[in-house]
C-alpha cells in the first residue's frame, strides 16, 4: 500500500501536496518480520514477495527487510511480481528454493490480489506474515499493520475541514495511532503451526 493513504490537491494550478495519512508500512516490515519469527521460531529463509518499480530498484519496504533480516539471523529471498500475471511463478520460486515461510510486503497490486496471495500460500504451505488483517480474514495466517478501517474513518475527517475551507497545505500529514496484530488459529493448523502463547497473547484478535 502506499505510504499515504489520502491525497488532497491545492487549488492553485499545476500545484501538488501530499496530505493525508500514512500507513508507516515501510518501517513496519521489520516488525512484520519479528512476528513472523516469534510465531515460526524455525523459520530461517523467508521469501519476500515485492513489486519493482520501472527500473527495478528496491525501495525502503525492500531495504527495512534487509536490515531487519540480518538482525534476526535470516536469510531472504526477494521475488519479484510485476503484475497479477506473474504471481503463480513467483510462489513457483519460493517454493523451488525450499523457502520456510513468506512476508508479503505491502503494495497496492498485492492488496487486490489478497483472496489469491492467501490462496497461493496456502496451496504452496507457506507460513505468511501480511501487513493488513484483510488478508487474515481473507484466510492468511498472520498480519500485523495500521488498521485500514482506521486510517479511512481519519481521512473523512481531512475532507470535511477541506470542504469547510481548510488550506491542504495547512494539513500535516498523520501518523496512525491504531496498530493490530490479527491471526488465523485456523490457518495455523491447516499448516501444522502451533503459534507460542507469547504471540497469541498479544494479538488484537485471534480468529479461531
Amino acid at each position: 500500500m502506499q505510504r499515504v493513504i489520502a491525497l488532497f490537491q491545492l487549488d492553485a494550478p499545476k500545484r501538488r501536496l501530499l496530505t493525508g495519512l500514512s500507513n508507516l508500512a515501510p518501517e513496519l516490515v521489520g516488525k512484520n518480520l519479528e512476528m513472523l519469527k516469534e510465531a515460526v521460531p524455525g523459520v530461517s529463509r523467508v521469501a519476500v514477495l515485492w513489486q519493482p518499480a520501472g527500473g527495478g530498484e528496491r525501495t525502503d519496504k525492500e531495504k527495512g527487510a534487509e536490515v531487519a533480516a540480518r538482525a534476526l539471523g535470516m536469510r531472504l529471498q526477494f521475488v519479484e511480481a510485476r503484475g497479477p500475471a506473474d504471481l503463480d511463478r513467483a510462489f513457483s520460486d519460493m517454493t523451488s528454493a525450499r523457502a520456510d515461510a513468506l512476508i508479503v510486503l505491502p503494495y497496492v497490486m498485492f492488496f487486490y490480489e489478497h483472496r489469491r496471495l492467501v490462496d497461493l500460500a496456502a496451496k504452496n504451505r507457506l507460513p505468511t506474515v501480511f501487513s493488513f488483517r484483510e488478508y487474515v480474514d481473507a484466510g492468511g495466517l498472520m498480519a500485523y499493520g495500521a488498521s485500514l478501517a482506521d486510517l479511512w474513518r481519519r481521512a473523512a475527517t481531512y475532507v470535511d475541514k477541506i470542504l469547510k475551507g481548510a488550506k491542504p497545505g495547512d494539513l500535516p500529514v498523520e501518523q496512525p495511532t491504531k496498530f493490530e496484530l490479527v491471526i488465523n488459529l485456523k490457518t495455523a493448523k491447516a499448516l501444522g503451526i502451533t503459534i507460542p502463547q507469547s504471540v497469541l497473547g498479544r494479538a488484537d484478535e485471534v480468529i479461531q
